[in-house]
């Protein structure tokens, strides 16, 4: 089944599921490589024929994929996620590649995008569109394909306050 259009969903989000992180191989655009490389070593990352992509650990999974406490699945590059991380299962077009172009149709200030969701994510409820989705969650995931936002907020998994995050010598941890 291809990319379903934006307005045949209630709402989307981010269960943990982390299927996306084990199902799919991330491109990566030569400065998040080197953003990422820099960082984490040129060993979690691969290099394919003109192009980068995301490591992967021996069961398929992304490197930076692991499982938090409470059993969910969390991406350990939250501050140098890749774009094509932060908007799966999104797709924002500036032209209908996937069909239907009403239904994708989205109008966001005084331009028009074709928003397309990958059905194989679980975190997808069907329905008529939501005031959240609307007004909160794709215009989230525009912004972050513009560039014009960063930090994410509707467009990624929210965790529980209990959970922290403590700042030792060497490291970052989740507890």
């Amino acid at each position: 089944m291809g990319f379903i259009p934006w307005s045949r969903i209630n709402t989307w989000r981010c269960n943990g599921c982390g299927l996306c992180c084990k199902e799919f191989e991330v491109v990566l655009t030569f400065k998040e490589w080197l953003k990422i490389t820099n960082t984490y070593g040129a060993g979690v990352t691969k290099i394919g024929l003109n192009k980068f992509f995301m490591g992967k650990k021996p069961d398929g999974s992304c490197i930076f994929l692991y499982r938090a406490p409470d059993g969910r699945w969390l991406c350990g590059l939250q501050r140098n996620k890749p774009l094509a991380c932060k908007l799966w299962p999104f797709k924002i077009l500036s032209k209908p590649k996937y069909g239907k172009p009403r239904e994708a149709a989205f109008k966001y200030g005084d331009r028009k995008f074709y928003v397309y969701v990958d059905p194989f994510c679980p975190g997808i409820v069907w329905g008529a569109p939501s005031a959240e989705l609307v007004y909160r969650v794709i215009p989230e995931f525009i912004e972050i394909a513009l560039g014009l936002r960063q930090n994410q907020l509707y467009s990624t998994m929210q965790l529980t306050p209990s959970f922290y995050i403590i700042k030792t010598k060497r490291d970052y941890r989740l507890i």
